[in-house]
Order: C-alpha cells, then structure tokens, then sequence
C-alpha cells in the first residue's frame, strides 16, 4: 500500500522497501528537501532584487563620474572619485550673486543717442555750499542726470567715477556715488587735506551702455581665441584650445580642483593630451553689440567730464583733532575711500599705516614664506620688491617668458617671494607654459601655512571678456580653499588684492572697467565675512588717476607698503 504524507522527490509511483531501506532513503530524501528549499528561498530573493533594481541604487546614489587630473601635476588631487560632482551650494551661491547683479544691471530701453545720458545737458549742484570747508568734512553734490535733448532722466545705472584732486600736492581720492535709481545721484567727497581741491565727475558710458556691455558680456565664451601647443619628441602640434569648444572632434578635456573647472584642446592625432606644454590667445573678430551700441563707446563719449563749469573749493585746517586709529591689520573693513594720496604716498582712512623704510622692511621680510598668486599686475611686485630689499635675489628656475615662475630669495634672512600666474583664462599673445600656471585653490591646498606665511591672490583682469559666472566661481573656489587653510593653520595671512582700473578706450567690449567694476563688486561680497586683509587697488588707482593696466611704480610702492603693514 502506499503510505500518506508523499515528501518532495519521491517517486510518482507507490515501492515497498524494507524497513532499514525506508529509513536510509527518508534521511536522504530530507537533505534533499533542505538544498531545495535553500535554492528556492534563494531563487525568490534574487527576483525581488531585480524587479527592485532601479529603486535599490537610486538609494544608494553613488555618482559615476570621469576625473581627470591637472596635467601641470605630477599626481591627482587625492579626491574619491564617488565624490566628483558639482557642489550644489556652490551653484545655489552663484546664482544668489548673478541675482544681485542682474538687480543692479536692469535691461534699459535704447532706441536713440538722445535718449541717452548727456555729461553736457546733466546738472550738478553743491548741497549746502560754503565759501571755505574744513579738512575732514564731507562735500556733497546732487546729479541730476540728463538725456542729450534736456530730458530728465527716469531710471538710473550710469556708470560714474568721482574724484578729487590737488595736482601741486601730488594728492587725490575717489568719492563716493549713491545711485538713486530715478536718475538722480548723491556724489560725496570727504575732504582729506588742506589747499585749493578740484572735484571730477566722468560719465563713463550712460545706463544704456552699461545694459548693452552687461548683455554682451554674457552671450558667450567666443570672444577670445585660445591656441594650445602639444609637444612629443620632436612632434608640434598646435590646436585649438577654449572654455568651451564645440566640436565634433576629439578633445581633451583638463579638469581642475574639486569644483572641477575645465579647459578643452582638440586632441592632436597620434599624441596624448598630456603633451599640452603651452597656451596663447588673441581675440576674435566677434561682437555682440549692434551698431548703434558701439557708436555709445566711441573714443569722445567715455570718461565725458559732467563738472566743466564747477570751479576748485578752499579746505582749511580748521583746528579740527584728528581721530586716532589702531595699527593697520588683517580683517579690517574698508570704508570708500579708504584712504588717499599726498605727496604720491597712500594713506589710509581706516587704520594707522607706518611708510615702512629699507630697515624696516628688511626686519619685516625675515623668515617670512610669500606666496604671490594671480595675474601680472602682482607680478610688478616681484620687479619692484628687490629695489627696496637688496638683499633680496632673483633665483633662476629656468623658466621662459615674462610669464614664467619668479623666486625672490634671501637666505641669511630666511625668506622666500614667489609669484605664479593664475591658469585659464590667462590671456596673452605669447606662449606660455601650463606646467608653471597654478589653479589657486589647488595651490592654496598645498601650502601648510603659520604665522610666517603670507599669501596674496589677485583675479579679474583675464575674465573680463568672458560671462561672469566663470569668475564668480573661480572667486567661490577660492574663498573655499581660504577656509580650509584657516582650518589647519589660522594664524596663516592672506590678503585679496583687488584689480585696477586700466586704459579708458582700450577695447570696451571685451576688457573695460566696468566688467572690472563689477567682479570687484563681487569679490567684496564674496570676501566681505572672511578674515582677509584687502588692497584696495580699485580705490587706490582711481586715486592716483593712474589709467594703465600696470600702474607705475609709486602705486605698486603703495601696494606692497600696504601689505607689509598687514603682516608686520
């Protein structure tokens, strides 16, 4: 008879075994079941998984990504690869920025000339005039802005510069411009010294001009060409290199910093993209702004003079006391002004500045470690610094070019001054070599720093011709790489120096002060918080009244006496 209960593997049909027989076969038959069991728990298991797929690793959310290391090191940043991504906060801090610009930069109607600003039909006038003034007061003028056919102006965004001057004291300030946004404007000047002082105010470029720069500025990375070089042996190459590059073709793509900025090459045929040695530029034959635009930046109609007919005032002494101010030192905030020039020296408002002389420049400079980062106008730094440090000694590193690496070296006293330019965008029409250029968070990230080491960074010049988000997040980088200096060694001193104004009627699309006005705008907001020192080379240019991309050396004397004042 067939016994009840049939247990998984049996047989379909009913055999009578001997009892031991029946016994064997049931411990066998019970692993059997066992395995099976197993596969089949397995089997589900692995079903649920892979109808679940999809959610299982979106919870996991590990990012893939391609990170590839700066070419000009010898090894990748030691970052995780499962980390390669853009910094959400970093996105959500430039767009808050580009925000308050595009706030500041409202489109403006511009449908003829005479609908613009006019410097000639503009008025302005003294706000409680007075026949002598006191050094130190404040001199207020109201302009009440004016298109060329009389026409109050109703909105406001002129670009202006305020400044007052004493040529036979070699002395000079910027004043300060409150924009009413009605076409009204509040023009202060804080009277710093005594004599016979001559007030300017320049209408740059009227409020349509700045809308059209501003929409200009933004449209594209076209505006400069960039020619990368590629070196194998014997083998050149060269190839078009930018930003950004639409092409069909292969390129190398050169990923910097955590933030991952990128610079592209068309790859060469049969070279590697590390064969990338060198990089120059020249500007392309683009505009963005219509012919009725560019006729608003003709030679005539930037820097107009809007007080022609207003004659110098008197400041007397007055026997006003001076306010005493502590020593000049980092994490200071810088009113505008913040200082002036008298007898072509820089004095500041703010602080109490010593004009340090060859002895005390000597002792400040010992067993200090200065890092100078950024583009060539802190380069002048480096020519300058050897004429009142004779000691100090260029050390030869074999480098090529006015844009090489330069090594300042004293070594009875200990001290070290290097200066690397900044990498892409750097813009000149020389060849200049990548394995020397420096991404400045990456090299902020390798300085150990302590209370000897003192870095300066200065950025605008180069990005002036490219959207502005570029420079913001380079700025953003920085002030990150600034943190986590800070974090391993406080006692660690920078200093921001910001970018200068330039030539008046030099090529307004693409490098005029005010895309320069408006990174140093940002670099303020960005830096406002940190425990920095600044130079205030915007200020103190406008001052000197010195128009050059390089200034002349009584303004980089002012510069370096300012920085050795921050870290003496």
């Amino acid at each position: 008879m067939c016994t009840e209960g049939f247990t998984l593997g049996m047989a379909l049909s009913c055999v009578v075994f001997p009892r031991t027989l029946i016994m064997s076969s049931n411990a066998v038959l019970q692993k059997m079941l066992l395995v099976l069991i197993s596969l089949l728990v397995i089997a589900w298991i692995m079903s649920i998984i892979s109808q679940n797929s999809t959610k299982l690793w979106s919870a996991i959310n590990v990012p893939i990504s391609l990170y590839h290391c700066n070419i000009s090191k010898e090894s990748c940043p030691e970052i995780p690869m499962s980390l390669v991504k853009s910094p959400t906060e970093t996105e959500l801090r430039i767009k808050e920025i580009l925000q308050k610009i595009h706030q500041l930069i409202p489109p403006r109607p511009f449908t003829h000339v005479n609908t613009t600003t006019s410097a000639t039909q503009s008025t302005v006038t003294i706000l409680n005039p007075r026949d002598t003034y006191c050094r130190g007061d404040q001199l207020d003028i109201l302009l009440e802005a004016r298109d060329h056919l009389g026409r109050r102006k109703e909105y406001g965004g002129d670009f202006l510069r305020a400044r007052m001057s004493s040529p036979a004291l070699k002395a000079g300030a910027s004043g300060k411009v409150t924009d009413f946004n009605n076409g009204t404007y509040l023009v202060s000047f804080t009277l710093f010294w005594e004599g016979q002082v001559s007030l300017s105010l320049l209408l740059i470029h009227p409020s349509e001009g700045v809308s059209a720069l501003w929409r200009a500025r933004n449209q594209g990375y076209d505006k400069i060409i960039f020619k990368g070089k590629f070196v194998n042996g014997t083998s050149q190459v060269i190839t078009e290199c930018g930003l950004t590059l639409n092409s069909n073709s292969e390129l190398c793509t050169y990923l910097y910093g955590r933030d991952q900025e990128a610079f592209y090459c068309m790859k060469p045929h049969h070279m590697p993209c590390e064969a990338l040695t060198h990089v120059c530029t020249m500007n392309r034959r683009i505009s963005y702004l219509s012919v009725k635009e560019k006729s608003l930046f003709h030679k005539s109609k930037v820097g107009v003079e809007m007080m022609k007919d207003l004659k110098h005032i008197d400041v007397s002494h007055c026997n006003k006391q001076e306010k005493s101010s502590e020593k000049c030192q980092i994490g200071m905030k810088i009113p505008v002004p913040g200082g002036y020039t008298l007898q072509e020296k820089w004095i500041t408002t703010f602080c109490d500045q010593i004009q340090l002389d060859k002895n005390n420049i000597d002792g400040c400079l010992k067993g200090k470690l200065i890092y100078l980062l950024g583009d060539s106008t802190l380069r002048q730094w480096i020519s300058y610094l050897p004429r009142v440090a004779k000691t100090l000694k260029l050390f030869d590193l074999h480098g090529t070019g006015l844009y090489k690496k330069y090594l300042l070296l004293d070594a009875e006293r200990h001290t070290q001054i290097q200066w690397k330019k900044h990498i892409y965008p750097f813009i000149t029409s020389q060849l200049h070599s990548v394995r020397d250029a420096g991404y400045i968070p990456q090299e902020i990230d390798q300085i150990s720093g302590d209370k000897n080491t003192a870095i300066v960074i200065t950025l605008g010049q180069h990005f002036r011709p490219f959207p502005i988000d570029l420079f913001i997040r380079r700025a953003i980088s920085i002030r990150k790489a600034i943190e986590r200096l800070f974090l391993r060694s406080p006692d660690t001193k920078v200093i921001i120096k910001t970018e200068n104004i330039r030539e008046m009627h030099l090529e307004t699309e693409r490098f005029g002060d005010f895309h320069g006005y408006i990174q140093y705008l940002t670099l303020n907001d960005i830096f406002k918080d940190l425990n920095v020192g600044v130079i205030d080379a915007w200020d103190m240019t406008i001052a000197y009244a010195s128009n050059n991309l390089h200034p002349p050396d009584v303004v980089i004397g002012s510069q370096i006496n300012m920085f050795l004042n921050y870290i003496c």
